[in-house]
């Protein structure tokens, strides 16, 4: 199954509360897509194989099940401590 793990540091590129609306949206499409993908993983048999897209690339490789799990889990996290950490800024803006 091809994996599309999106990472974080694609998208960490500080934004002005004023523009962050679009970021915000991306960000949570994001989040979901990873949930869906870390869904999918849980999901596999045991002896299902996976495989990741080489970046920038079409060609896929071999990889291990639970790495990849483990990897998606932790890019789903950073993506939603990113989504939190525009959240708590705009409600900070809102409130001075």
């Amino acid at each position: 199954m091809p994996s599309r793990a999106t990472h974080p540091e694609d998208s960490a590129v500080l934004v002005s509360t004023d523009e962050s609306t679009p970021y915000k949206e991306d960000l949570s499409n994001k989040i979901k897509e990873q949930k869906i993908v870390v869904d999918e993983l849980s999901n596999l048999k045991k002896n299902r194989k996976v495989y990741k897209q080489q970046q920038n690339s079409n060609i896929f490789f071999l990889a291990d099940r639970t790495e990849m799990l483990s990897q998606s889990k932790n890019t789903l996290d950073e993506l939603k401590k990113e989504y939190q950490e525009i959240e708590n800024s705009e409600k900070t803006k809102i409130k001075k």
